[in-house]
């Protein structure tokens, strides 16, 4: 698209994909590195990204409703041209989207520093990996229209998992953080959502291409799956007699963060203690 020509990391492919690489090494490396090493607390630093990571999603989601509003985005459907500067007020929002999955990279080398490794997933390294990725390729292709809807709904629950993370940190609030288990069902819903809002463009066709509604679709699919997932393994697995005699009845805090405390969209995923 002409419009982004110009704009930082998109005039070529590499970057993403060394950044991406990167990202893969520093993991791999990461482990070797912390493993006869003890692990970092970063409390100051978590307390720090996890707040500059709320205030960032907070800009974006109101940020795209003011744009879409001024625009006059269809719902249902929205192509690429007809709103005019509003488009470009989009594409300028969903450029800091692209750039915020790099910075989240952030959220697996705390892991790797804080050695959680159990928590490095293949669905948390998948969805960070892929989505920097992928949103390359939207920035460049399809920058608005209907490309806001997905970056709308997950600002917003960004809003709410990264403030949970933060909160997490302070001693003096684990006890008021009961709704982690909510903030997987929120993300579901948000899947389902896009899938769903993805879709209808699909049967009401509006100009915008065919083959990234189905890519995107495709995309939050295997999301729903993995997540489901996850889901059932971490909500719905009852702990066994032996794991309820040995688990004291308060969570287990490392490092200002709760063993069982999980993320996972954007940037975390911790199962249970079993």
């Amino acid at each position: 698209d002409s419009r982004v020509r110009g704009w930082l990391l998109l005039d070529s492919y590499l970057p993403t994909f060394f950044l991406t690489c990167a990202y893969l090494l520093c993991i791999w490396l990461g482990n070797k590195f912390m493993k006869n090493r003890p692990p970092f607390s970063l409390r100051a630093h978590l307390i720090v990204y996890n707040l500059g990571i709320t205030l960032l999603s907070m800009y974006m989601l109101i940020e795209l409703i003011l744009a879409t509003w001024e625009g006059g985005y269809n719902l249902q459907c929205q192509n690429l041209h007809s709103a005019g500067a509003a488009d470009i007020r989009v594409a300028k929002v969903l450029w800091w989207y692209y750039f915020s999955k790099v910075i989240e990279f952030m959220d697996t080398i705390f892991f790797v520093l804080r050695k959680k490794s159990s928590q490095i997933t293949f669905l948390h390294v998948y969805h960070h990996a892929t989505m920097f990725n992928i949103w390359w390729c939207v920035l460049n292709w399809i920058p608005c229209g209907q490309s806001f809807f997905g970056p709308t709904l997950n600002s917003f629950i960004h809003v709410l998992m990264y403030s949970y993370y933060g909160l997490s940190v302070i001693p003096s609030m684990r006890k008021y953080l009961w709704w982690k288990k909510y903030l997987t069902q929120a993300q579901l819903i948000q899947f389902v959502l896009t899938i769903v809002h993805t879709l209808s463009a699909a049967v009401k066709p509006c100009g915008f291409p065919f083959g990234c509604l189905m890519f995107q679709s495709s995309y939050m699919a295997t999301l729903v799956i993995l997540f489901v997932n996850f889901y059932i393994k971490t909500y719905r697995k009852a702990p066994s007699r032996t794991a309820v005699k040995e688990t004291p009845v308060t969570t287990e805090v490392k490092n200002g963060f709760h063993k069982d405390y999980f993320t996972a969209a954007n940037g975390f995923l911790n199962k249970k203690a079993q």
